[in-house]
């Protein structure tokens, strides 16, 4: 299935041997726009292939050049709490490894756990913590794609941090960095569960991204990861928020974070 799912991809490809993907989180598709030359595979067409049905995910694969180099990109992911099981992001993320994927660049919309990250800035990933319960890997481990018990240690690859941080100080964009946690989803978290995890020592919370990550270390690729702040946690200020607020504040803080990933696939 994974073998019939690549050679579907590919042959839609044409000549573009892509070795980046880049994942689009929620209100962040724009940067999928600035594709040139684009090839659009909708995911209804591909064989196997799971569907995006959140709002702010437009459902397809986008393969061109940004910054003259060959990108494929998701312009909608797959969460957990859409019912999508966890294998399900292991056979993607297997299926990328087949057409060539080296590199991940992984975005995500996120919550607060700190003041001084305000809404509409920027965080680095620097580590995560995986508080939703579940595992992509969990199940057989064929050796082709990874090793059974994969090493986190440098999950987000310090020379990619490294690189990114400079660009943002090259482009005098505001870059701070820290952990990101995930929950399974999808309400939004208690005032309870945001003090708590602020314990943990996570600066950021979401939905995604870390079943994405665990595959992409699984197999083998360099992993920058960004979140685009939207909100601040339940109980930090006295304003509710809710999915549109999200999709507000991460359309505003699009043009950042085109600006850093633009350079940093121009780098690598």
């Amino acid at each position: 299935m994974i073998h019939e799912t690549a050679s579907f991809i590919l042959e839609q490809l044409g000549t573009y041997r892509p070795q980046t993907l880049i994942i689009l989180g929620s209100g962040l598709g724009g940067l999928g726009e600035e594709i040139k030359n684009p090839i659009y595979i909708d995911y209804k067409d591909i064989p196997h292939w799971p569907q995006s049905t959140v709002s702010g995910h437009k459902g397809r694969l986008i393969a061109g050049l940004l910054e003259d180099k060959e990108v494929l990109c998701m312009q909608g992911r797959f969460h957990l709490y859409e019912g999508h099981a966890p294998e399900t992001i292991k056979m993607v993320m297997s299926v990328f490894k087949i057409i060539g994927i080296k590199n991940l660049v992984v975005t995500n919309a996120a919550g607060s756990l700190k003041q001084e990250m305000a809404p509409s800035s920027i965080m680095l990933i620097t580590d995560h913590i995986n508080f939703c319960g579940r595992n992509p890997l969990v199940g057989n481990n064929d050796e082709n794609f990874g090793p059974r018990f994969p090493v986190m240690a440098n999950a987000y690859t310090k020379e990619y941090q490294e690189k990114i941080r400079a660009i943002a100080l090259q482009e005098n964009i505001s870059l701070h960095s820290g952990t990101y946690l995930m929950v399974l989803g999808p309400n939004f978290e208690t005032a309870a569960e945001i003090r708590a995890f602020q314990i943990l020592g996570a600066d950021a919370v979401g939905m995604s991204t870390v079943p994405e990550v665990l595959c992409g270390v699984w197999c083998g690729m360099k992993i920058l990861g960004l979140s685009v702040i939207t909100n601040y946690g339940t109980g930090m200020i006295q304003e509710f928020h809710g999915h549109s607020e999200t999709l507000q504040q991460a359309n505003s803080a699009a043009g950042n974070l085109t600006k850093l990933v633009r350079r940093f696939i121009k780098e690598i």
